[in-house]
């Protein structure tokens, strides 16, 4: 069955870079704890289903889920939580993220190429087809 939608991560409005998968996973280092955090999703037409989170330990600003469990020293929770879209933010200051599919994984300034510190970087959905241009 083809992908009814696919992810399209957006600059300024504009497509810099396409998941052509129906999943992805974004990962990153916690700034002031250091601590991996991970977010799994879900590409549906017309938005973004956060199907699972998982984050190495606990502290600042590192609130797992209601209903996380420890497995293997990661709280893993579910918030089957329903989004149009997901902001991030290119900063220096925490590293970069890492975006996950079936294929790879690839830090989030290769796939929108040279981006000032402190844009603001959108992922969403978008339909099959939908092209980004060369960086």
């Amino acid at each position: 069955m083809a992908a009814t939608a696919v992810a399209c991560i957006l600059v300024a409005g504009a497509v810099r870079a396409v998941l052509p998968y129906d999943a992805f996973s974004v990962a990153w280092t916690h700034s002031v704890q250091r601590s991996q955090w991970e977010e799994r999703y879900r590409v549906l037409p017309g938005g973004l289903v956060l199907e699972e989170a998982r984050v190495e330990g606990s502290g600042a600003g590192m609130e797992a889920g209601t209903d996380a469990v420890l497995r293997d020293g990661w709280w893993i929770w579910a918030p089957r939580q329903n989004l149009r879209s997901i902001t991030l933010t290119v900063s220096s200051y925490a590293g970069d993220y890492r975006i996950c599919t079936a294929a790879r994984c690839t830090a989030l300034r290769e796939l929108v190429g040279p981006t000032p510190e402190g844009t603001a970087v959108e992922i969403t959905s978008c339909a099959p087809g939908v092209s980004a241009p060369e960086h």
